[in-house]
C-alpha cells in the first residue's frame, strides 16, 4: 500500500484564525449557556428538595432520630449537585448540537 499524503490545500487544512476564533466564540457560548442553565436548575432543585427534608425532620419521628444536620446538607447537597451537572451537560450538548447544524461554511 502506498502512502499518501493529504493535499495542504485540502478543506480539512484550510483552518484560518477566524474560523478558529468563531468556533472558540461558539465554544464559550455553550458553556456560558450550560453553566447557566445548571446554576438554576440547582438553586430550583435545593428548594424542591430543602422544603420536604426540613418538614420530614420536624414531623416523622424516623427522620427526626436519623437525619441529622449533615445527613440533611447531604441530600439537599447531593440533589442540587446532580440537578446542576445533568443541565449544564444537556444543555451544552443541544447547544452544540444546533450550532452543529447551522455552522457558516468555510470555504
Amino acid at each position: 500500500m502506498a502512502n499518501r499524503n493529504v493535499a495542504s490545500n485540502s478543506s480539512f487544512e484550510r483552518t484560518t484564525l477566524a474560523s478558529l476564533d468563531q468556533k472558540l466564540a461558539l465554544a464559550k457560548r455553550c458553556s456560558r449557556e450550560g453553566v447557566m442553565a445548571g446554576a438554576k436548575a440547582a438553586v430550583v432543585a435545593t428548594i424542591a428538595t430543602a422544603i420536604p427534608t426540613m418538614a420530614s425532620v420536624k414531623m416523622l419521628p424516623w427522620a427526626k432520630a436519623n437525619l441529622n444536620h449533615t445527613a440533611q446538607a447531604l441530600i439537599i447537597s447531593t440533589v442540587a449537585g446532580a440537578a446542576y451537572f445533568i443541565v449544564a451537560d444537556k444543555t451544552v450538548l443541544a447547544t452544540a448540537r444546533k450550532n452543529s447544524f447551522n455552522a457558516p461554511s468555510n470555504p
